[in-house]
């Protein structure tokens, strides 16, 4: 369970709500399940600076903007304060979390799906003050987990109610938000004294350790990364990082945490004896890591090698550890959303089944490690069903047994010891999520220029002086943290990366200011700028596809690039989009785009929207599809942006096709890429001369135009 640190030590307020709104959803809600199949033990690792909020919330020491849009009383809400809650209001998976509710989602519809800023200074008019205050309530209501939409009258009464809520309905509404932050860190404990559950940690702000140790250290992985200007080598913040979590941990739990969950899975040999000498028994990681660091390209015997615990050892300090199945973490954390809840039971137990028909001598230990927030939402009932159905079939098989990691190692130890540990996180077994990246380089630059001034200064010589010194060495553990450069660079965008970006630089900036210094002028500017995109799936073969708006044979696409919407739409809280996936390719003489979408091309209310493909390099062009409403068809032409900075219409394209699916092929030579060429295009759609989407978000996806050797390339042996 983790959430970047949102608070600003300055101002108290927390910049996004998913603390408190995960706490309502998920946290507590996982812990009740749980608790109704008393033979089922699990493993929960919290992050401390996320319990730090909960603990902030409750005390009234945290707040959020969208808490206190939703406590303003309709009536005093200014014009921008009510298109903000038009704007965020709405931020769920709407398929699970607005249409089961005919309220909210009627509100939705008329606000508009999909909407522009002009949209929300048109649509918040013609919404009535029962309108927003209903707003108010539903966006909180959604968020409530199942257990207090069910069981809870206060609750279920509201959901029951439906509409024209009043101010004392919001009231009783935070009032049982409120009620359930304060239950979850009891419930842990009083689970975790029952033997039930496990409670792990994770070093405090979530840093990512082998980094703050030496940011040298990504190099062994990548040896020719590019690293940032200054090398960062503080294992002195990584050490307080991990004790200040086990101090925090025993002051709320009693007794010392026994796991640890290093962020990310990030590990590396040189923390070992950090760890350790924290009082950590065990730690866990990827499957990748055990792979490099046995020395095998892939883990062929998953049964010997990966199903059961090692021991590791550096300087005379060890610890134990465990290594993550990803393929089973990867399904119930993506996949099995999809699937009906009894058949994604049915079939994990189906493969705990298999992996026990062929395991030897110890019981195999299969350790499905995932995040435990954020996909419950994508599943129907908030997963509610599948985690009863898995929980269920557990306690119904006698030979398979869900344990905690200390209940394991306790019957179990390791008997085989990893010589040395390769350094690398559960991504990719690499830190490229979080150092190499300019943006990312500028960050850790920033970062050490922040820590130098802190050094520099002279003792405190007064107390108020010593609480702002403490004050800015916490804003440096908390820019540590492995959210901001998650943001940062090519790997991951959100809707909410100005906040992220603009969070980091104020951590930063409160350094300065604890110190009674002037902030540095860069402070101001952002970091993240526009990035070039991987895609899902690069070309890998000439195509030539029959443009008709229809998958007219399943392979004419098949070796085309793919770029899949949903992998930029971040780890934090997924939107729903228009756009699902493009796909992109060519020929000799064409490029090729398909666009598949979350809408039906079909339904005449879908024909408001305009689809903009952009070449940005090497040349400025723009192919635009729209309907025209005089004609009562779709259109498309060609623009070049020219010497006096317009658009100028090129012509009208004929090969494209709006079905099923959008099709269109560009002639080269019409937009002026030659073959070899390196090509850089993004896909926007617009509705009333505004954007509403932008894909790849922040970025562009790139690629080269073929040569003439360009399909033996790819059959060479």
């Amino acid at each position: 369970m983790h959430q970047p640190f949102y608070k600003d030590l300055i101002s108290g307020e927390a910049i996004l709500p998913w603390v408190r709104l995960h706490a309502i959803k998920d946290y507590y809600d996982m812990l009740v399940i749980l608790e109704k199949f008393p033979n089922v033990h699990m493993t929960f690792n919290y992050v401390p600076s996320l319990l730090l909020q909960l603990e902030n919330y409750i005390t009234g020491n945290i707040t959020d903007k969208m808490l206190e849009l939703t406590k303003k009383d309709v009536n005093d809400l200014e014009e921008s304060e009510r298109i903000l809650i038009l704007r965020n209001f709405f931020m769920c998976n709407w398929d699970t979390m607005a249409k089961p509710y005919p309220r909210y989602y009627e509100l939705l519809l008329k606000r508009g799906r999909y909407v522009t800023t002009d949209d929300l200074l048109k649509s918040h008019k013609r919404m009535s003050k029962h309108d927003i205050t209903d707003l108010q309530v539903w966006f909180n209501l959604a968020w409530f987990g199942n257990i207090y939409k069910k069981n809870d009258p206060v609750i279920s009464s509201l959901i029951e109610k439906g509409r024209n809520f009043t101010q004392e309905d919001k009231t009783a509404l935070i009032d049982k938000q409120y009620e359930i932050m304060k239950m979850i860190l009891p419930k842990l404990i009083q689970m975790q004294n029952s033997g039930q559950i496990e409670v792990s940690i994770t070093p405090f702000y979530h840093p990512i350790l082998p980094l703050l140790a030496d940011t040298n250290i990504a190099s062994m992985a990548i040896p020719d990364i590019k690293l940032p200007k200054h090398r960062f080598t503080y294992p002195q913040d990584a050490s307080y990082q991990i004790i200040r979590a086990v101090e925090f941990y025993r002051e709320r739990f009693g007794k010392d945490p026994a796991g640890m969950w290093p962020s990310e899975g990030s590990v590396s040999h040189d923390i070992i004896p950090l760890i350790a000498d924290a009082g950590i028994k065990w730690i866990a990681t990827d499957e990748d890591i055990l792979s490099r660091s046995i020395h095998v390209d892939s883990l062929k015997n998953r049964i010997k090698d990966l199903y059961k615990p090692y021991r590791i050892e550096n300087s005379g300090k060890s610890l134990n550890i465990i290594f993550r199945d990803h393929y089973l973490s990867d399904l119930v954390g993506f996949v099995y959303q999809k699937w009906g809840s009894h058949d994604a039971a049915l079939d994990l137990i189906k493969k705990l089944e298999q992996i026990k028909a062929g395991a030897h001598g110890n019981p195999a230990l299969v350790s499905i490690i995932l995040d435990g927030e954020n996909a419950w939402e994508f599943y129907n009932n908030n997963g509610e069903d599948f985690l009863n159905d898995v929980y269920q079939r557990i306690s119904n098989i006698s030979d398979i047994k869900a344990v905690t990691v200390s209940e394991y190692l306790n019957m179990y130890p390791p008997t085989d010891n990893i010589p040395r540990l390769f350094a690398g996180s559960w991504i990719n077994n690499n830190f490229r999520i979080w150092i190499g990246h300019d943006e990312d380089n500028i960050a850790w630059d920033y970062l050490w220029e922040a820590r130098q001034q802190i050094e520099k200064m002279p003792p405190p010589d007064n107390e108020e002086t010593r609480k702002k010194r403490e004050l800015a060495w916490q804003e440096i553990y908390i820019a540590e943290g492995s959210d901001w450069c998650w943001w940062f660079g090519d790997d991951h965008s959100s809707e909410n990366d100005e906040e992220f970006d603009l969070l980091f630089r104020k951590h930063l900036t409160n350094v300065y200011i604890f110190l009674g210094m002037d902030p540095p002028k860069y402070l101001e500017n952002p970091i993240k700028h526009q990035k070039i995109i991987k895609s899902t799936r690069d070309p890998i073969y000439l195509i030539s596809p029959k443009i008709d708006g229809e998958t007219t044979d399943y392979y004419e696409w098949i070796s085309a690039g793919a770029y899949d919407v949903d992998m930029d739409k971040g780890a934090m809280h997924q939107i729903n989009s228009i756009l699902q996936t493009i796909y992109y390719g060519f020929d000799f003489e064409n490029l090729y785009f398909r666009l598949d979408t979350n809408i039906s091309m079909l339904n005449p209310e879908n024909r408001e929207f305009v689809y903009n493909f952009y070449i940005v390099k090497p040349h400025p062009y723009r192919a635009q599809i729209s309907y025209n409403q005089e004609k009562q068809c779709y259109e498309s032409s060609l623009f070049r942006f020219s010497d006096s900075k317009h658009w100028e219409k090129v012509k009208d394209i004929e090969s494209f096709c709006v079905g099923r699916i959008i099709e269109i092929g560009l002639s080269f030579s019409d937009i002026a890429i030659n073959l070899g060429d390196d090509a850089c295009v993004s896909v926007i759609i617009g509705k009333d001369g505004g954007e509403l989407e932008r894909w790849p978000r922040g970025g562009l996806i790139c690629f080269s135009a073929p040569t003439e050797d360009y399909e033996a390339r790819f059959w060479k042996v």
